[in-house]
Order: structure tokens, then sequence, then C-alpha cells
């Protein structure tokens, strides 16, 4: 199962996985910033092999293969935490910006592309969850459309969330940090009916139970 969920920077992306069993996870700190929660050094580091701070594409993919493939330590690991994919992409960006030319995009799409299309080919019992921070298009009559933000054109023309069979808005809403299920000038959504609410609490682990459910 695929999990995207997006929203801006402060909406609570991160907060949302807290839940998470820490020993069946794995956890990509792709912006290497750490978590947002009180004591999540002592659930996710080094030591307990379940933290790591990657940001190419080739060693997300090779992560992901070897929890694919039960390879040690990665035996009982059922969930993956990619945050951020824009981490992935902008420092994708910066290690070949004195490149010219089209190449380099077009690189970087194929490899965001890859990881996603990886992710969906796990096996069943291994659930991913990629965060990616938002950007809200407004046009000239008005309309205002918020959607993944992405590195480059190709990636726009692809459309990360065309791959996602799950995408959640997170959003801060008078205090309180919510997901929204469904399509609200966005690209969020879920399966027809697993969500009858539009908006839940931020707690992926609940909605991973619901999905699983469904």
């Amino acid at each position: 199962m695929l999990i995207g969920i997006m929203g801006e920077s402060g909406s609570g992306k991160t907060t949302s996985l807290r839940s998470l069993p820490p020993d069946e996870t794995l956890y990509i700190d792709a912006d290497k910033k750490g978590l947002s929660w009180r004591g999540w050094r002592n659930q996710y580091n080094g030591a307990k092999k379940n933290y790591l701070t990657i940001d190419t594409p080739e060693t997300v993919l090779i992560a992901l293969d070897k929890v694919d493939r039960k390879t040690p330590p990665f035996e009982n690991t059922h969930y993956v935490v990619i945050d951020t994919l824009n981490g992935i992409m902008v420092a994708d960006e910066f290690r070949r910006m004195k490149e010219k030319g089209y190449d380099k995009w077009a690189d970087l799409a194929n490899a965001v592309y890859g990881i996603i299309d990886r992710a969906l080919m796990m096996r069943p019992d291994v659930t991913v969850i990629v965060t990616a921070h938002t950007q809200t298009d407004h046009d000239d009559n008005g309309y205002i459309f918020t959607r993944i933000k992405t590195s480059g054109r190709k990636l726009d023309k692809i459309g990360l969330e065309t791959k996602m069979p799950v995408v959640l808005h997170a959003k801060a809403n008078q205090g309180q940090y919510v997901f929204e299920t469904h399509a609200n000038n966005s690209t969020a959504k879920t399966p027809l009916g697993a969500f009858e609410e539009d908006e839940i609490p931020n707690d992926v682990m609940k909605v991973i139970e619901v999905l699983e459910d469904y």
C-alpha cells in the first residue's frame, strides 16, 4: 500500500506519523531535520537501524528493495516513511546545479517516478508513506488548486498523485491538525466509501487501519 501525505510546512505531515510502531518502521529522513515529537530520538536512531538520513534516489531505492526482500535488519519492517519527497528532489537539484540542459530534469523525473513506482511494487504487508510539500496555484479567474510541489516541468506533466491510490492533504484548521480525505480544490483522494468525513484526525495509523479493513 502506498499513501501520500501532502501539506505546507507546519501542517502536521511529520507529526501524523507519531503512532507508527518504531520496531516495524523504517524512517527515511530525506530532509535531515529530525522528527517533530518529544522522545523521537529514543524511537528512531542509528542503533535501532530504523532511521536513515539519505536523500539520493539510488539509496532510497536500495532501502526499499532491502525492506521488500526482508534483508537484515529489515525482516520485520512493515512501514516505510519517505519524508519528504521534496527533500530528495531539492538535494538532487543542488548536486547537479552546474549542469545545463534538459537531461538533468529528465533524470530527476525518472528517479522520483522510479521511487513511487517501486513503492507500489512492495510486498503486500508493507505500507509506504511518502510526504511532500504542496504548491497552490491561482489562475486569472480566481480558481485555486493545491497539489504536490515538484521540481521541473516533466514531473508536473506526470502528476505524481496519479500514481498514488491515496493522497491525504494535511492542514492546520483552527488549531486542529487534520487530513482532508477528498478533493477540495486539491489532488486529495481516498478510495470510494473508505472515509465518509471530509476531514479526519491526522493519525496515519488510524488511516492505515481503515484502509486495511476496506
